[in-house]
């Protein structure tokens, strides 16, 4: 009985140990194939060529960082490309010289390796793909132009100091063959003192390019308004206004990082005398589809001032009536007492098409002062045939007959409805 134990345990003994002997077998096995198979894939009979393409990629990829501080993606030949020939080009890109079937087509779009000009390192931005199309509204011209001023404007609050750079005049229309044209700048309100460019002989399209300073207070900023007056000097030495440019700076971010170029264009001169309480000039449209009927207020000249009081502001209030109702009213911002505010601000109200008939506007020209009433210093009404007439009328119908462009007018102001 001990023998047949022994014997059994003998049997079993041998078994465990054929098996463990095959299991560490079939795992040293494996171990070599792979080691094997890894030195096949990187005999160095087979990768001189690749060698020699990571280190003309290595120098290339050093070239690139010296002009660009953008980080490089390595580019890793696969072991299935080794056999492959390759050609060195004169911008130390490899390119394959046999077309690969799996590569895009040449109609996409390439990657710095495929490029063979002009490559950009992965990370950096091609500046041709982000070109700003080029505004064609500074080149139309509208008919009846009699030119278009272009100029820019920075402010700097430490100094306070308006800088202003008359830029460009282009296509004046002249009343003689021959134009000398200059440009006085004024910062209204104060009209007695100006900045004048120099003249540029016989030239339609003058290039000024000249820098001129206004000492201004940045609170008092957003209250002034640049004028400009091209003229033109004849033989005789005689000035002739070829036009203007009113720009208010009240609607612009002026910052030291922001620097506005603006065009605009040149109109000409209200040449009339003002009217005994003088006139304000503001434009009307009616969109009909909307029912919104759009009023902006320009400008006044020739306003008779209070001189008695001390002036806050000068405003506009625009009031909408119905049937001699009141319905809304919108006031502009009050400008330091000038006989000549320049304002440029739109304001709207809801009217009803079947209203227009029985809907006028009320613009009065007011005067607040320190302590006192507001003084009315005009008025102007303009609506339908039930309570105007003359060129108020005109206005209103014009409006109408051409919905949803401005109409602009000067109109006299009186203290009478």
């Amino acid at each position: 009985t001990e023998q047949a134990v022994a014997a059994a345990g003998g049997i079993i003994g041998g078994i465990l140990l054929f098996v463990l002997l095959g299991i560490t077998a079939y795992l040293l096995w494996k171990k070599f194939y792979h080691l094997f198979s890894y030195e096949k894939l990187i005999n160095p009979v087979k990768i001189t060529n690749a060698n020699d393409i990571f280190q003309d990629q290595a120098n290339s990829e050093t070239q690139l960082k010296s002009t660009s501080r953008s980080r490089s993606v390595p580019f890793i030949i696969p072991p299935t490309l080794h056999e492959r020939d390759w050609m060195h080009l004169t911008n130390e890109e490899q390119v394959q010289e046999d077309r690969d079937p799996y590569m895009s087509p040449q109609s996409g779009p390439r990657s710095s390796f495929h490029s063979l000009a002009g490559a950009y390192v992965v990370g950096t931005i091609n500046p041709d793909l982000y070109k700003v199309p080029e505004d064609k509204s500074e080149t139309d011209f509208p008919d009846g132009s009699i030119g278009r001023l272009w100029f820019s404007i920075e402010y700097e609050q430490e100094s306070e100091r308006l800088l202003v750079s008359l830029i460009k005049v282009r296509k004046l229309q002249p009343p003689a063959d021959s134009c000398s044209p200059f440009v006085k700048i004024y910062l209204l309100p104060d009209e007695r003192s100006y900045l004048q460019s120099k003249t540029k002989r016989k030239t339609l399209n003058p290039q000024f390019d000249e820098n001129f300073v206004f000492q201004v207070s940045s609170k008092m900023l957003l209250q002034r308004t640049l004028k400009f007056l091209v003229y033109h000097v004849d033989k005789q030495k005689k000035h002739h206004l070829l036009g203007q440019v009113i720009f208010p700076l009240k609607n612009e971010a002026l910052t030291e990082d922001n620097k506005l170029v603006i065009w605009r264009d040149l109109e000409k001169e209200n040449l009339e005398p003002p009217s005994e309480h003088g006139d304000i000039q503001f434009s009307l449209s009616y969109n009909d589809y909307l029912g919104r009927l759009t009023v902006v207020v320009l400008r006044a000249r020739g306003l008779k001032l209070q001189e008695e009081s001390p002036a806050v502001g000068v405003y506009v209030k625009v009031s909408l009536m119905n049937h001699n109702k009141f319905i809304k009213s919108k006031k502009t911002a009050a400008l330091l007492g000038t006989p000549n505010p320049v304002y440029n601000e739109t304001f709207s109200f809801k009217a009803d098409q079947t209203e227009l008939d029985t809907a006028s506007l009320c613009l009065s020209v007011l005067q607040s002062n320190k302590g006192e009433k507001t003084l009315l210093l005009g008025r102007v009404v303009v609506g339908p045939f039930m309570y105007t007439r003359g060129k108020e009328l005109e206005h209103w119908n014009e409006m109408i007959s051409k919905p949803k462009e401005l109409v602009k007018r000067w109109h006299a102001l009186c203290h009478s409805t």
